[in-house]
């Protein structure tokens, strides 16, 4: 069921050992199981958390890997039971690859927690590829607009934005974002679009990524060890550093809410309890759900939103990761097929 003869061989970037830089590789071209299709990449983002399964800050990732879980791509091939996508359909692969629907939590709606889930571009191969194979149920139809590299960034900084994002209370005013990156430069997008004010921190010293932040609407952007210099309604840390989270605590008000949305933060150093008290609460994010996807795209369209990218060559994965553990990058790092 072929839209067009496929080759026999796809390239890829793969991960052979963690701590080692990517290798260069030719590969049989994967088959689809039954349930799943196989997609031709268009782009994939380049994201924080594939560092972290580099650095083995995520231990248990299958090897060898191809990393990578912001995919945007066209349905070339159809499983034998795939009968939800057409070829040609456009489609958006996130991180979540798989769930079972029978754990506890899936059971309860909480798909992005389940027990036998699995990952894109961490315990399935994802996009740092020409194809790549999906579960037909956990790809996401693209508007045409984001059918570029442009669309990659909204399937993980985007999608993980939104769920912490509406971890915050819908009265929300004053909204703090710690680590102004991928997500956060598609995020304030969403809050400026709901009227919320934005405060950014980042890097101290890096006024780039401030003169950045502001204009996309936000109403102050400094350092992240200056305090806020309003109390903030909520705080959302996309920073991987867990000494952001006293001091988010710091900035936020009576009932005040600190959002932690990265998989993975360096050890957050004990605080006084009166920084929590007065039932400011302190919450993380893990994975997200098919609902999220459903929702965040539809909104994306809606704002619309438009992300900023820096667009490397697949070849030139490493070069891409090393820019964004180094800060080089505003707004998202994307691979172009």
């Amino acid at each position: 069921m072929n839209a067009e003869a496929l080759p026999a061989n796809m390239k890829a970037m793969v991960m052979e050992v963690q701590g080692r830089p990517l290798v260069s590789k030719i590969l049989p071209m994967p088959v689809p199981a039954a349930q799943q299709v196989l997609v031709k990449i268009i782009a994939c983002g380049v994201c924080r958390t594939d560092l972290h399964i580099m650095d083995s800050e995520l231990s248990h990732p299958k090897l060898p890997l191809i990393i990578g879980h912001e995919i945007v791509g066209t349905v070339a091939q159809l499983g034998t039971e795939a009968t939800k996508l057409k070829l040609g359909d456009l489609v958006g692969i996130p991180w979540l690859g798989y769930t079972c629907g029978h754990c506890k939590y899936c059971l309860r709606n909480q798909e992005n927690l389940c027990e036998n889930a699995l990952f894109t571009g961490y315990t399935m191969d994802g996009g740092y590829a020409e194809y790549t194979v999906a579960y037909q149920d956990y790809c996401f139809p693209l508007a045409s607009m984001y059918g570029n590299p442009s669309g990659a960034p909204l399937l993980c900084a985007g999608l993980i934005g939104y769920r912490s994002y509406s971890m915050v209370r819908q009265d929300a005013k004053r909204l703090g974002i710690y680590g102004f990156g991928a997500a956060a430069h598609i995020l304030i997008q969403v809050a400026r679009h709901q009227g919320k004010e934005i405060y950014a921190f980042t890097r101290d010293g890096d006024t780039k990524t401030q003169a950045f932040a502001t204009s996309l609407g936000a109403v102050w952007a400094g350092d992240s060890t200056t305090a806020s210099p309003e109390l903030l309604d909520a705080a959302i840390i996309f920073a991987p550093a867990g000494q952001l989270v006293p001091k988010a605590l710091k900035d936020v008000d009576r009932s005040g809410s600190v959002i932690c949305g990265g998989i993975h933060m360096s050890d957050i150093p004990s605080f006084p309890y009166e920084l929590l008290w007065e039932e400011r609460m302190i919450r993380s994010v893990a994975n997200l759900t098919r609902k999220d996807g459903h929702e965040f795209l539809a909104l994306a369209s809606q704002v619309p939103v438009k992300t900023e990218t820096t667009l490397f060559q697949l070849h030139q994965a490493n070069e891409a990761l090393a820019a964004l553990r180094n800060g080089k990058i505003n707004g998202a790092a994307v691979l172009v097929m």
